[in-house]
């Protein structure tokens, strides 16, 4: 099985290289740049320079864990008889009787208008592990929705 992971792991790569290279080259001579001009106690330069060198540090601290959390990740670990990260699951929306499908995927991939759920969202965390007939309740901000498992494919089907 190829690494679903891997274009995931390239493009928090990227961000980290592109916030490392803004951290280490032009924050720096932002901040030069802020100096020259005095006082810095009413620089506006300066000030948000240096908010955005903090800003920066802890994106790049954030990217790396995330980068680590996926390292440690081994999908041959995912259930093959209930759903998990990249099962498509089909499931019908009680209230309104609709068929609805969706993808359980990774916070970087998560796009709600492609059906592609993020495992951290309500839903999402409330289709984990669940097997075809299974019910499940899900609190969201638009009010509960009652959802039933009517077909499910895991990452190990889904080729």
């Amino acid at each position: 099985m190829s690494d679903p992971l891997s274009k995931i792991k390239k493009k928090l790569q990227e961000e980290i290289a592109a916030l490392e290279h803004e951290l280490n080259i032009e924050l720096p001579k932002e901040i030069a740049v802020a100096r020259a001009h005095g006082d810095l106690s009413e620089n506006a330069e300066y000030k948000y320079a240096k908010e955005r060198q903090g800003y920066v540090n802890a994106k790049i601290g954030h990217l790396k864990k995330r980068m680590g959390d996926l390292g440690m990740l081994n999908l041959t670990n995912i259930p093959k008889d209930r759903s998990g990260y990249g099962s498509r699951i089909w499931v019908m929306d009680v209230q309104r009787s609709v068929k609805v499908e969706y993808k359980l995927v990774s916070t970087e991939e998560a796009d709600v208008e492609k059906g592609l759920l993020s495992t951290t969202s309500p839903i999402g965390r409330a289709l984990l592990n669940r097997r075809v007939g299974d019910e499940v309740q899900v609190h969201t901000p638009a009010g509960i929705k009652e959802f039933e498992i009517v077909r499910l494919l895991t990452i190990h089907e889904d080729e």
